[in-house]
């Protein structure tokens, strides 16, 4: 029935449970878990992108040494969340699941689709944070944008 899930890992709320179904589903099945976490510079997690006097400032901004700052501080996060992501990849293995992850930059529903198409994914596994209305609109909804964009079957788990 299912061969291959992908489980979306990101520092919500609903992580754990996603992980913890995810596994759970994989060990029932015999399928193969997919672990994808996906920075992103917007994340409420990422380092905050350096502002002075109202501009941000990136890679040709005035200020090097706030970009430096920001450039190291953005290599703890990604270390960070490289680490969780191999420590639930070593405890799904332990628990007798073939399992493997991957870490990516970009758009997390974007991301996810892509990977599940690409690595012929039967059932994507995500969390949802329970925005509506006006935060939905101007922050987005990964697990919409996945419900309406995957090209296989979703479980989306909301905040428990």
């Amino acid at each position: 029935m299912f061969e291959r899930i992908l489980a979306g890992i990101d520092e919500g709320e609903t992580s754990d449970a996603v992980f913890s179904k995810a596994l759970s589903l994989s060990q029932v099945l015999g399928a193969e878990l997919i672990l994808l976490g996906v920075l992103a510079p917007v994340d409420r997690t990422s380092p905050a992108m350096p502002v002075t006097a109202g501009r941000s400032i990136g890679p040709s901004g005035v200020d090097d040494s706030l970009w430096s700052v920001y450039q190291e501080h953005y290599r703890e996060y990604e270390l960070r969340e490289l680490e969780k992501l191999k420590a639930l990849t070593q405890k799904a293995n332990a628990a007798g699941s073939k399992a493997r992850f991957y870490q990516l930059s970009g758009r997390a529903g974007q991301a996810i689709c892509e990977q599940a198409k690409n690595h012929d994914v039967d059932l994507i596994v995500v969390g949802s944070h329970g925005r509506m209305g006006l935060s939905e609109m101007l922050l987005g909804s990964v697990s919409n944008y996945v419900m309406h964009h995957a090209t296989c079957s979703v479980l989306v788990l909301h905040d428990l």
